[in-house]
């Protein structure tokens, strides 16, 4: 029996992997001892080298990733003051759903999806609230005005008046707007704050031109 022994080597990434192999040789056979062992080995060492590749190169991502210049908290206040800025731009210009955009990549920046959504939450409670005082604060105005034009005006029934006649008002104190018709013009005039009526001659006035109404133009002043 002859038998030979003799070794290869197999690099793999500068560092070698030895294998040896047994051959025996008997009567001009070959056996090859370990022939499984042996592809094994090639497999294990062929994957070793394909996953450090792959970890060489997550290594350069991180790298490259710490290497990259990170946002500095000055930045970032600068970049949340330039999307503010830009949402109150578009919210004057008319575009309040672009303003609203803006506002939630700011949201989405700053605290992410949970603080962009939980701020849209509170600016909608914020909205309906607003709106419901809106309301009742119109309605009171609303009432006021009535309750003063009340007590301000005779209650006189609507008579066809001349053309003439509408220019002026009466001596009686009998606003022209209310024989007319017009008496949600003095309701909505009276409870936006421009105008009041006097309870001398019961005409709703301008309060830019108080004075002059009361020194030339109430006929139940003294000059009338």
């Amino acid at each position: 029996m002859v038998t030979r022994r003799w070794k290869q080597r197999w690099w793999f990434d500068g560092r070698g992997v030895e294998e040896e192999v047994v051959r025996l040789e008997e009567g001009g056979a070959t056996i090859v001892e370990n022939e499984r062992q042996l592809q094994k080995l090639l497999e294990a060492s062929q994957l070793q080298l394909k996953h450090k590749t792959l970890d060489e190169y997550a290594m350069d991502t991180d790298m490259i990733d710490s290497d990259a210049p990170m946002t500095s908290p000055a930045d970032q206040i600068e970049d949340a003051r330039r999307l503010l800025t830009l949402a109150h731009q578009l919210l004057h210009q008319g575009k309040p759903s672009q303003a609203l955009q803006a506002v939630l990549m700011f949201m989405k920046g700053t605290g992410g999806e949970a603080a962009a959504f939980e701020a849209l939450n509170r600016a909608k409670e914020v909205y309906m609230k607003k709106k419901s005082e809106s309301k009742a604060a119109d309605e009171l105005a609303s009432l006021f005005a009535e309750c003063a034009i009340a007590e301000a005006l005779p209650s006189i029934s609507i008579a066809e008046e001349s053309p003439s006649s509408n220019l002026e008002p009466d001596g009686g104190g009998t606003s022209i707007l209310t024989e007319s018709g017009r008496k949600q013009v003095m309701l909505d005039a009276f409870s936006d704050g421009s105008s009041f009526v006097c309870l001398q001659c019961g005409g709703l006035v301008s309060n830019y031109r108080k004075d002059e109404h009361f020194a030339f133009w109430c006929c139940n002043g003294d000059t009338c």
